[in-house]
């Protein structure tokens, strides 16, 4: 199916594995060339093969978001690679896990970078990118929040942080001066995602019988979902024929959350 994305110059922080690569995969599947911000030079490099396959221009930037230097650096190789750049996806994000649970004890540093890394770099990756967009007169921006930035029961600082992303997309899409230049601002929510060494395939690892019974109770499909199938959702809000989705934030969770 031809999404009318050849030829478009798409972003992905965080693009190097799970979602982001899934994303980053897809998009050049229709045609993207891509540039894949991501902090594991090794991951780049793997990341990078994977999308060539698809007979697109692929570059490779490391940078850690948590650096407000490394961010400034990306930024300006970006801008010595691309006079262009039709899509971005603010994938780059976590600390879901980081901390302690209890509120009193865990520190301020938890809260800070666990919102530096999620709102910051897609504050500033969106500032940097929406100006070509206006220029060309069409855009699009997606941010990958979580369904917790819809609801509460995650980790409040990690909530907060999802929350804010989502936000932001909100209030970009009542722009006027933005949208009315063709430019959409969405987010997508995805629930608990299976992807390889992480969090969940190590609980997987840990006690097969009682994850299988957790995901039985949880989860209303039976299953969690995948990161392709949270990449559809998100190149689904890029193409030409999304054009009146604007500051929604879309579910890609399978029914798991209880937010509308």
């Amino acid at each position: 199916m031809d999404l009318g994305l050849a030829g478009k110059n798409a972003i992905v922080t965080g693009g190097s594995h799970g979602i982001g690569l899934a994303t980053a995969s897809l998009l050049a599947s229709e045609g993207c060339n891509i540039i894949v911000v991501s902090r594991d030079k090794d991951k780049l490099t793997s990341a990078k093969k994977i999308i060539k396959n698809h007979g697109v221009n692929c570059h490779t930037i490391s940078a850690d978001v948590l650096c407000s230097q490394q961010i400034n650096d990306s930024l300006a190789q970006i801008s010595n690679i691309w006079d262009r750049i039709d899509i971005l996806i603010n994938n780059v994000g976590g600390g879901g896990r980081w901390g302690v649970d209890d509120f009193i004890q865990n520190s301020d540093s938890v809260w800070k970078e666990v919102y530096d890394k999620n709102l910051t770099s897609a504050l500033k990756y969106t500032r940097f990118a929406v100006p070509y967009m206006m220029k060309q007169n069409w855009g699009r921006v997606v941010t990958v929040t979580s369904t917790l930035g819809r609801q509460a029961g995650g980790r409040p600082w990690f909530n907060v942080a999802k929350t804010a992303q989502t936000c932001l997309m909100k209030n970009l899409a009542l722009n006027k001066e933005l949208v009315r230049k063709n430019i959409t601002f969405n987010s997508v929510a995805p629930g608990c995602i299976m992807i390889p060494n992480t969090g969940w395939a190590d609980e997987k690892n840990k006690n097969p019988e009682i994850f299988k019974a957790m995901v039985e109770e949880k989860f209303p499909m039976g299953r969690m979902g995948t990161p392709e199938e949270v990449a559809y959702s998100i190149v689904m809000l890029c193409t030409p024929a999304a054009s009146l989705i604007n500051g929604a934030a879309l579910a890609a969770d399978g029914g798991e959350s209880y937010a509308f």
